[in-house]
Order: structure tokens, then sequence, then C-alpha cells
């Protein structure tokens, strides 16, 4: 495999390894050390060399380039406190803050000094991901192979004693994987022959099929065809042909057209700029029209341009309001995730990506405990201690104590803490951290980050998911960042909640400590390739993969990691296009059930359908809004309906004339409830003239917002 370097040209055109193996030791063993914390002369369990060839390509070329020529000598290092930095001089933001010993890794031989390319070429980017900043990666794969909790090497055997590794995840058998696809998405009635007389079902899936784009059916329709094939070839029963299931291309086109857009179902997006994400549009239909439009265009997708290089992406401007993970009620999401699901294969598709799932398998886990327990089972015992929590008690610590610490140290989460006494330390946060025992403050910071590290790798399942890390993975082949960080916003939305919610508090810490980049020198790219390898690294993951499949996912998962912390503010947010998809899966699920209502009530001979339907308030035709607040003393009150009248008005409105409340604004919200949605917590900008016209039936509540 090779990789192409962006700025000066260089071309990496194939690692050769000669892998050595390591002593394997539990991260929190009950025995006594095994592993120094200096040991210069243990050989690394990486070390091999480069081929690296001389490119004048520097934009936008392949990013991999044929094996050529040249050699030089890269290998694996030891601790990053104990190694020496060949660019010190040139480069004084890459210096550690212990004293280098010279010699005492391969990596920094004479061969390797010696090598033919510039000492530090991008080192007037403190941004970029340079050679040096990747040589941090493979620090940090060691640093985790010698505390011994990252996963036996590649082609170990566990030790006398040691419990064999239980498999995670396993391939989906042909078809099975179509199933699965179709069951999460809620269609499985179209393979399913025992759900065909379910009419629930049956209603549920003709409503949500109805309200999905040309690209997301076509989604459906090749999983569907896929799965008819693999059910032919083994002779089961007839499943239902793919054309009984969608209504003709034209149909679908036009039932999802929207107001005002061009011929193939999209708004005119030719004003938009390459930093402006429209999220009213599907990102798959952008998606599709782009590839049309530029197939002769190749993007660089590898991370290698500087921080401030990268697209200062921001959304176009919604007078309906921004709705944000949280902000919709449960049976909602419920729907969201659905849509999700199928726009995310459907944008891959357009790329032609074929996403490979894997299926979680269960593996024996702790039922208490802090370290190598389920995020499920974490939550569940801390929230008996404190209602309502989402992020792990022990992880909130961690992270705060690093913070009271301060974030201005150098090298913070690069540098590790000694092994013996991180393995130490873990089994005393063990047995006394929910007593309130632990000595917080002894506890040094580099030892804390890596207390940190070994919670993220601890985890039974990885954080991203079993089933989609592969996915995550796959989103640096999607041909341009505004796609790729679509994608991560879908990818974001599938994730459990408490997977999110974890995810959403490791990525905020992250950007603060990148925040103080001129003290501690970790600037957002450092602190990616550094946490790369603890978040995609799960428990044995290196006995399942190559050397070579290793080298080449080491930047792809370092940029995935970077976009989650640089665009955090976009990822965790619900695209408008994905709203509107559910509020037409309620209202065409209103308008069926009311059609019943009536007809069983003209059966009855008591009313018809019209009286069914909920009228539209008088107020609102009158020109003004009533707002309820139940749980506060002032139940009601009444408002003019403007042009310029936003949530935050009312709120303030609310406020001015209700002294009583204790609740703090921040923690005040007003809701949309009831007509197309069930409910949504509104943004402050919304401009409620413009979300009435949207629903007209809905009533406004304010209310504590639900955290």
């Amino acid at each position: 495999m090779s990789r192409q370097q962006q700025t000066q040209g260089v071309v990496l055109t194939g690692y050769h390894s000669n892998a050595e193996l390591l002593p394997k030791t539990s991260p929190c063993a009950s025995s006594g050390p095994s592993v120094q914390e200096h040991e210069p002369n243990l050989p690394s369990r990486r070390t091999g060399h480069y081929a690296v060839q001389q490119s004048q390509n520097t934009h936008h070329g392949d990013r991999y380039a044929p094996s050529t020529v040249a050699s030089s000598t890269k290998t694996g290092s030891t601790e990053p406190s104990s190694l020496p930095n060949p660019s010190a001089a040139s480069c004084p933001r890459s210096q550690h803050s212990s004293s280098p010993k010279p010699g005492s890794s391969p990596r920094h031989s004479p061969i390797s000094r010696s090598r033919a390319r510039p000492p530090c070429q991008r080192c007037n980017s403190q941004d970029s991901l340079d050679e040096l900043e990747m040589d941090d990666y493979w620090k940090e794969v060691e640093n985790i192979t010698r505390s011994g909790d990252g996963g036996a090497g590649r082609g170990e055997a566990g030790g006398e004693g040691e419990v064999p590794e239980e498999e995670q995840q396993k391939i989906p058998e042909e078809g099975e994987q179509e199933e699965a696809w179709l069951t999460e998405a809620g269609l499985a009635r179209l393979f399913d022959d025992s759900l065909a007389a379910d009419q629930d079902q049956e209603v549920d899936s003709a409503v949500f099929l109805s309200t999905l784009t040309r690209t997301q059916a076509a989604a459906v329709e090749r999983r569907v065809a896929s799965l008819q094939q693999t059910l032919r070839r083994r002779n089961r029963q007839h499943v239902p042909d793919v054309r009984d299931i969608f209504r003709p291309p034209e149909k679908i086109e036009e039932s999802n057209k929207p107001k005002g857009g061009s011929e193939n179902g999209q708004k005119d997006t030719s004003s938009e700029t390459e930093t402006e994400l429209n999220v009213e549009v599907a990102f798959s239909e952008q998606a599709l029209t782009y590839r049309d439009n530029n197939q002769r265009l190749r993007v660089n997708t590898g991370p290698s341009s500087p921080d401030d290089k990268l697209p200062n992406f921001k959304l176009l401007r919604d007078k309906t309001g921004q709705t944000r993970i949280g902000d919709l009620s449960p049976l909602d999401m419920k729907k969201v995730r659905r849509v999700v699901l199928v726009e995310m294969t459907a944008l891959f598709d357009t790329a032609g990506i074929d996403l490979k799932a894997h299926k979680a398998v269960k593996v024996k886990t702790k039922e208490s405990g802090l370290f190598g327990v389920p995020l499920t089972t974490l939550l569940d015992q801390d929230q008996r201690r404190i209602a309502g929590t989402k992020v792990p008690f022990i992880l909130q610590r961690l992270m705060s104590h690093i913070e009271d610490e301060g974030l201005d140290t150098e090298g913070l989460l690069r540098i590790p803490g000694a092994a013996t006494r991180v393995k130490a330390l873990c089994q005393e946060l063990e047995s006394s951290f929910y007593d309130g025992m632990f000595p917080w403050q002894q506890l040094k910071q580099h030892d804390a980050a890596s207390l940190l590290k070994l919670f993220i790798r601890e985890l039974p399942h990885p954080l991203l998911t079993v089933e989609y890390l592969n996915s995550f993975i796959a989103v640096n082949n999607l041909p341009t960042k505004k796609q790729q960080l679509q994608a991560l916003n879908l990818l974001v939305l599938l994730l459990p909640e408490a997977n999110r919610d974890t995810l959403k508090a490791l990525v905020e810490f992250f950007q603060r400590v990148s925040d103080h980049q001129a003290k501690n020198k970790m600037t957002l790219n450092n602190v990616s390739v550094v946490m790369a390898p603890n978040i995609f690294m799960f428990k044995g993951f290196r006995s399942k993969v190559t050397e070579q499949q290793e080298f080449s996912m080491a930047t792809s998962t370092a940029n995935i990691v970077r976009l989650l912390i640089r665009y955090q503010n976009l990822l965790w947010t619900i695209p408008k296009f994905i709203v509107t998809q559910v509020r037409q899966q309620n209202m065409e699920s209103q308008r069926k059930q009311n059609k019943e209502r009536a007809v069983r009530k003209l059966l009855k001979k008591m009313t018809t359908e019209k009286t069914s339907e909920k009228a539209i308030p008088e107020e609102s035709s009158q020109g003004l809004i009533r707002v309820q607040a139940p749980q506060f003393s002032k139940v009601s009150m009444a408002l003019q309906l403007t042009e310029e009248l936003q949530a935050a008005d009312v709120l303030t409105r609310f406020l001015s004339q209700e002294s009583s409340v204790t609740v703090k604004r921040e923690d005040l919200c007003l809701y949309e409830i009831g007509g197309n949605i069930k409910e949504r917590c509104l943004d402050e900008e919304t401009f409620m003239k413009d979300l009435i016209q949207l629903n007209p039936t809905a009533e406004w509540v304010i209310k504590a917002a639900q955290k």
C-alpha cells in the first residue's frame, strides 16, 4: 500500500515488516509489575522500513502511487518520554518533556537520521499531519501493546492460564447482511412471509417507503434485489418481487420533489458555496448530483492538509430552527434512526462504496466495576446513584481531574504514565472509586490520561460499535470533505445513545486539550493521532488484521478522529431533511388513522372524517400565538405573531411575566408538540411564524428541558 503526501510530494510506497513479539500482560493484573517504566532495550514489535518516492503531484493526484526506488528505515519506538526527536532543532514543538536517550530506538538509528528527506519538511504548519505526527501513532500503538491490553499480537496465543480472547464480531453469511439491514430499517416484512399478515407492519412499511427520496428508495431496492437472488439460490419460499414494492421511479421522484426543486428532485444549489452545508436536501441526492456533474474531479481525502485549511463548514440558516440530538421525543428518534440508516447506505452507494457490516456477538463481560464493563452496565449502576446520568462517572472524573490539574502540561495524552503505576491505580480505582476513598490529589496528570485511554480500550465492544466501525473507517473513501462530514453526521446518529453521549463528552474534552496547544504542544492533529488507536483498536483487534491493513488504517483513523473533534458542533445535529421525512411519516400515519376512524364512525352513524381532524387554532389565524406553561403558575399567555418573533423572545416574555420561576433560563425550552411532530425542543433562533406555517396544528409549551 502506498500513500501520497500532499505538501512536499513524499510518497510512502510500501512497508516491509520484520515483526517482533512482545510479552503480553494484563492492564489490571493483580500480580506484580511485569514491565519496567523505561525499557529502551526491549525489541519493538514494529520494525521494518518504508520505500520512499519523491513526487511532483502535490494537489489532486491519486492517493496511491506505484512502488519505487529509494528506501529508508522507519521503525517502532519505545515510550515517548524516552525518545529523541531527530528534528528537535528546527521543530521545537515536537520536543518531549523528558531528556532523550540517543540510540534508544531503532527508529532513530544513524541510517534513519541520514535518509534523504528534509528534517522537518512541514514544520511551518503546526497542524499538518506529517510523518513526525504519524510516528506518535505508532508510539501509542507500542504503548498499548506493552500495557498488555491491546489484545494479543498477531499470531500470539494466550499464555498459560489465560482466558482465550472471545470473538467480538463475525462476518455475516451470504444474505444475512441484507436481512439484518432491512430488519434494522423496519422493513422485515419485505422478505419475511410470517409478517405479511401483520396489518400494522404493512401500514408502517408503506408509510415509511412513501417518504423515501430517489436515492434512498434505490438503496432499499438494491438490498431487496440482492436478498432475492440469495434466497432463490437457497431455494427458499418466494419473496415479494422488488417491482411490487416500489412505485416507478417517475412517481417516486414526483412524490418527493421539494417545492421549488429542480427536475432531479433537488433544490437548486448553484449558489451554495463549498463551505455551506445544505441540510434541506438529502445528502445522497447531493452526492448524486456531485457525481454526475463532477466525474472528472478527484479530491485528495488524505488528512495531510493543515487544520486551518480544513473547510470552515457552516449550516445554511433554517428559519424553522436547528434540531439537535436530544431535541426530539424517543418515538420520533426511532423514525429518525430508520431514515438515517437508509440515507447513510444510499450516500455510500452513490460513491460506489459497499459497506460490509460485522455482526456483534455476545462476549462474557463483567457485571460490575469500572474497566472492561459495558457502557450500558456502567450507566445503569451510575444512574442508580444519580438519575439521568449519560456519561459514566469514572470517565467524567478522569476528564475533570486532568482539567483541574491544568491543560497546559506538555505532551498531555501523548506521554504515557508509568505502566506499573497505571496498573496499580487501575486496581485501586476498581476497589475504592465508588467509596470516595481514591486519593485523587496524588494522581499524576499523565497517569490520569493513561487511565482515560485504558478505559476506552477496555470497553468490551468498541465505542464506535462493531456494527459501524468499518463504516466510520470507510468515510475516508468518500470523494469530498463535505461528503465525509455528512456521512459522519449520519453515523453519529446511528450510534446507540450511550455510545453517542460518551463519544460527545470525549470529543469535547479533546477539543479543550487542543485549545491549549500553545502550551501543551497538542494540536488537533496531535490529539487525533494519539487517540485514534485507542478508539479504533478494540480488544483483540491486532490479532484480526495484518500488518499491511494496520498500516493503511493509521492515517485513515486519525483523520476520522480529527473530523469528529473539529466538526462536533455540526455532527450532533439532525439534518432538516431527516426531520422533514419524519414529519411526512407522522402526517401520513395520521391520515390513515383518521380515515380508518372516519369509516368506523360512519358505520356507527356518528360523525364524519372532518370532525376527527384537529382544527387549526383560531388564534393563529388572528395573528396570535398561545403559549402554555402547565409546570408553572402562569398557565398560558398570548403573544402577537410577527415576522421577527423567535423562540428566545417567547421565553424572555414568559420570564418577565412569571417572577416565581426558579428554573434557570438555560434550562427552559419552548416545545413544539403535536401536529406533524411528537415533541421537539426549539432552537432559540427559531422564527415562530415560519414554524407555525410548517406545523399549524401544533401546541406550544414552555417546560424544563429534558437533558
